[in-house]
């Protein structure tokens, strides 16, 4: 075979190859960029959600304030009802 010819077929191939591979990473460059926008959509998600929680616990510190002894006399009362029930699988568990 030629040089020429042997020239000629290996720019051939080498063409083939970058082509081959430039195709390979225009696709997984396409797949990153929906994977990054994805991420980005679930951040901001993310944000919002948080501000959504900081405005009701703002709001819940303001109504504890306003409210304080009402809740502690609705938590006294839980708080009372979960000891007796305590108690009363004590008694039970020690027969």
């Amino acid at each position: 075979m030629s040089e020429f010819l042997k020239m000629d077929v290996f720019f051939f191939v080498t063409t083939i190859v970058v082509i081959v591979v430039g195709v390979f990473i225009v696709i997984a460059l396409y797949y990153l960029v929906r994977i990054l926008r994805s991420v980005d959509h679930l951040a901001q998600n993310v944000s919002t959600e948080s501000d959504n929680i900081r405005e009701d616990l703002m709001l819940l510190r303001t109504k504890l304030r306003e409210e304080g002894t009402k809740i502690k006399h609705f938590s006294d009362f839980f708080a009372g009802i979960i000891r007796r029930k305590q108690g009363k699988r004590k008694v039970v568990h020690e027969e």
